[in-house]
């Protein structure tokens, strides 16, 4: 009998963005966005929670290989954000850098590529009060 899973691993970039939909006018965007619509931008300390859920292995007693699974978020999540602009990424050129947009990306980026198991949950920690989640059902 299988026994299922889930192991969440943190990871830690810092960047900066600013909130800005390029459909609205300026005065909309600072009405929606307030001081998030900085024109220089502003910065966080971003957590992102990757977990993965699957059978635990017999032989390792683990749901995923840890080492390749933090090979993979350093390589296309950490080592491209980090002490960037997200509104320079070419991945939201069109796309408002919320918190909600960033967690739908970072899931897209790593769903086909998770080593062993399945991607369950991206959590994202932007502020003391902010967390957003996402995961496709």
């Amino acid at each position: 009998m299988n026994v299922q899973a889930r192991v969440t691993r943190r990871y830690r970039f810092c960047a900066a963005h600013r909130l800005h939909a390029q459909e609205l006018s300026d005065d909309v965007n600072r009405k929606v966005f307030g001081k998030c619509n900085n024109l220089h931008g502003h910065g966080h300390n971003y957590t992102v929670l990757v977990t993965v859920k699957g059978d635990i292995d017999p032989q390792t007693g683990e749901v995923t290989d840890i080492t390749r699974l933090d090979d993979l978020v350093n390589t296309k999540i950490v080592e491209r954000f980090d002490h960037r602009h997200l509104n320079h990424d070419r991945a939201f050129q069109d796309v408002v850098t919320t918190g909600e947009n960033l967690a739908k990306f970072i899931w897209d980026e790593l769903v086909e590529e998770i080593p062993v198991g399945q991607l369950a949950k991206i959590g994202l920690i932007e502020t003391r009060d902010n967390y957003f989640e996402y995961q496709s059902d």
